[in-house]
């Protein structure tokens, strides 16, 4: 199931998605909507927890496929606990980063089988997916340069000591995405 007011922000490290997911929200605010802002991993107070686990720590903490049971656990409590509750209320939902970045971080990133995530994600979620997804691109190193600046102090910069191979893959994942929904992705 599409949820028609529900829109995700992706992209690579750095690309300016929490920013703009911001300034979205507030152009729709001022425009009279009602308007919930979230991230993954996050949003709910489960989720939160195991973001904890997945952004510090060392790169090579989790293999693939159980950084990926991780995330879509943290995702099924924040879309039965934050995003559906909101879209059930009529409003809007902004969330950064969503199932994409599973798709692109744990599958292109780290190579564990599409199938394998598609398969996770019917599992966990059915066909619920967002409405819109805006892609963020950006030059590999400049992205990884602004991530750094901004998650050092936090310690939330597991990602952003991956590798520059990584990275790349990544990006080539997003644009893929992309080019495989055009009706969903921009």
């Amino acid at each position: 199931m599409t949820a028609p007011r529900f829109i995700t922000l992706e992209g690579g490290e750095g690309a300016g998605k929490s920013t703009h997911l911001r300034r979205l929200g507030e152009a729709m605010r001022a425009a009279g909507e009602t308007v919930v802002l979230t991230r993954e991993p996050g949003g709910s107070e489960g989720a939160e927890q195991i973001r904890t686990l997945l952004v510090g720590g060392a790169v090579e903490r989790w293999e693939p496929m159980t950084e990926a049971l991780l995330h879509y656990a943290a995702r099924r409590d924040h879309v039965e606990r934050t995003i559906r509750p909101a879209l059930d209320a009529g409003s809007w939902v902004l969330c950064d980063r969503f199932s994409d970045s599973t798709m692109a971080y744990q599958g292109y990133g780290q190579g564990l089988a599409r199938d394998r995530i598609e398969a996770l994600h019917r599992l966990v979620l059915g066909e619920f997916k967002p409405a819109l997804t805006l892609i963020f691109d950006l030059p590999v190193e400049q992205g990884l340069i602004r991530a750094r600046a901004r998650a050092g102090a936090a310690g939330e910069d597991r990602y952003e000591r991956m590798g520059p191979g990584f990275h790349e893959r990544l990006r080539a994942g997003f644009l893929d995405i992309a080019v495989r929904e055009p009706a969903r992705c921009v």
